[in-house]
């Protein structure tokens, strides 16, 4: 973490009395109560002067036993004099709406949108229109407790997973790259004596 990024937290956790900070992987992580979010935002963009935003995106919180529960929500910006970085962070239950940072910075409005769909997060106001699937998509593709298709219908290649059988199943072998398939081009005769 750079000191200027830990200077932002600093004095987001001043102008927000709510929040709290941390450092992880070189960057300072602010957590804000959901009710404070937009707040938060716009402190970041108004007082910081972290006038670039960056990315906003979502995950699973996945504590043991509660997955889809609720889930953490990061917004990444950005103070484009000094490129000091500043990573919000939120928590959404099941219930919650997530209030929309898109009149702060237009950009988040595509990336709320994603985690909506992706997520299955409550957005505040109208339901957004769907953005990457199709209306009569069912489910939420990127939470931990989505069922993958593909995966019911062609068995995995590689350890099984518990209450399957024992047999797994047999993998082709492969021809070192740049060694033609056996059933390519003309062959040899072979000699019948």
């Amino acid at each position: 973490m750079t000191a200027a990024s830990g200077e932002l937290a600093a004095r987001m956790v001043d102008l927000l009395a709510s929040s709290a900070t941390r450092s992880a992987f070189a960057q300072s992580v602010v957590t804000v109560p959901l009710a404070d979010w937009v707040t938060a935002a716009r402190l970041a963009r108004d007082e910081l002067g972290c006038t670039l935003f960056d990315w906003l995106g979502a995950e699973d919180a996945g504590r043991p036993g509660s997955v889809g529960e609720r889930h953490s929500v990061l917004l990444h910006v950005v103070d484009p004099s000094t490129r000091d970085a500043l990573l919000l962070r939120t928590e959404v239950g099941v219930g919650e709406e997530l209030p929309s940072v898109a009149s702060v910075w237009a950009g988040a409005s595509w990336h709320e949108r994603e985690a909506a769909e992706m997520f299955g997060l409550a957005l505040a106001g109208a339901p957004p229109a769907h953005l990457l699937l199709s209306e009569t998509f069912s489910g939420h593709p990127l939470r931990k407790d989505f069922v993958l298709a593909s995966r019911v219908v062609r068995p995995w290649p590689g350890a099984l997973e518990p209450g399957e059988s024992t047999a797994a199943p047999s993998r082709r072998r492969l021809a070192p790259p740049g060694v033609p398939d056996p059933s390519w081009g003309p062959r040899r005769e072979e000699d019948p004596s």
